[in-house]
């Protein structure tokens, strides 16, 4: 390999470890602006009460501001329910138009407008980064044509994710538009992450490949399946519990959990399961693997995140549920279905390595 494919490689390797870490402290601060209750800080999207740098006091905004920026989601609303009903998602256009919720308009808090101002400006970052991940993917044009293909869809689906944040915001933080808007994120972190690990594989052609057999990296996808289901079905236990928030207002926190009912109970002994299937992996994983490999490594560092998530979800749950612990938990989370998607990755190469030398 000549010294500038080298160095584009390495560049594009940097930028996209990059981008993966920023795209996962936005997951982070996300989480942040919902246990804050600040995802209605800016009730208009991409602007913020029409500016592009916030208000700080209710005394810069119009008596009727309520008003004003209720209409402009309504009007967006109806755009965005004729554009489902054309594409033939009746059902999530009918719930779109008769929830009466998305009417309630929020009293300006100029704590909340600034989180959610931040959240936002983060966003553009990500973008700007994602722009030039796809920018350096084209200098491996003619090495590898599927990082830089894969990076465009990056860009798509960053732009598409930004478009779907202004409709939860337009329709006033739906609980599934949540769940889809935070799915999608996690689709970007995965793409990334692919295209990362393509552009690792360039450079350690003729390396050293490990006999493990295809069971290891089985268990893992099921794992990854079910972490992924638990994931959103913590985003629905999530969800009631700030249907719950509200009708207390705020306050009993220590009964929240109680109120949850089946799902949460659901949430709660699912993670057993996972642990379960996890600590199989990382059996087969330290009996077939190479000792301080890439494979080994990472295997122990999802057996401590996993174990951090438990953690977390268990101080949730005795604990009233604390704010500060609700983002954390959220980003555990995701941390972890990027780490099984990378060791996925990982393990492939090696058993695809195993079956084309046999």
């Amino acid at each position: 390999m000549n010294p500038s494919t080298k160095k584009a490689i390495d560049s594009f390797r940097s930028v996209s470890t990059f981008t993966v870490i920023a795209v996962y402290f936005l997951i982070l601060v996300g989480g942040i602006v919902r246990s804050t209750g600040s995802g209605m800080g800016c009730p208009d999207w991409p602007k913020c009460f029409g500016s592009v740098i916030p208000p700080t006091s209710v005394d810069q905004l119009p008596k009727n501001y309520q008003e004003i920026y209720l209409d402009q989601r309504i009007a967006k609303n109806e755009r965005f329910v004729a554009t489902l009903e054309k594409l033939g998602f009746k059902n999530a256009a009918n719930k779109i138009a008769n929830d009466k919720s998305i009417l309630i308009e929020e009293e300006f808090n100029a704590t909340k407008t600034w989180i959610e101002y931040l959240n936002r400006l983060l966003g553009v970052v990500i973008g700007l980064m994602i722009l030039l991940t796809v920018w350096k993917s084209f200098q491996l044009w003619r090495i590898d044509r599927w990082i830089p293909i894969y990076a465009v869809v990056s860009l798509v689906l960053v732009l598409f994710t930004g478009w779907i944040g202004s409709i939860v915001v337009s329709t006033n933080l739906l609980t599934w538009m949540i769940t889809f808007h935070m799915l999608l994120a996690l689709a970007l972190v995965a793409v990334l992450l692919y295209i990362r690990h393509r552009s690792e594989r360039l450079q350690s052609k003729g390396g050293v490949f490990m006999d493990v057999p295809s069971k290891v990296q089985w268990v893992l996808i099921i794992g990854t399946v079910l972490m992924l289901f638990q994931v959103v079905l913590g985003t629905q236990v999530r969800e009631q519990i700030d249907q719950i928030s509200s009708s207390l207002g705020d306050m009993l926190r220590g009964e929240w959990v109680d109120r949850v009912g089946l799902k949460f109970l659901i949430h709660r002994s699912f993670s057993l399961v996972l642990l379960g299937i996890h600590i199989l992996y990382f059996f087969w994983a330290f009996r077939y693997t190479v000792r301080n490999s890439k494979v080994n490594l990472w295997s122990q560092v999802l057996m401590l995140v996993l174990l951090l998530e438990i953690g977390s979800g268990m101080g949730m749950a005795y604990f009233g549920i604390p704010a500060f612990l609700q983002p954390i938990h959220l980003l555990l989370g995701s941390l972890l279905l990027g780490i099984q998607f990378t060791l996925i990755l990982q393990l492939r190469d090696h058993i695809q390595f195993k079956l084309n030398t046999n």
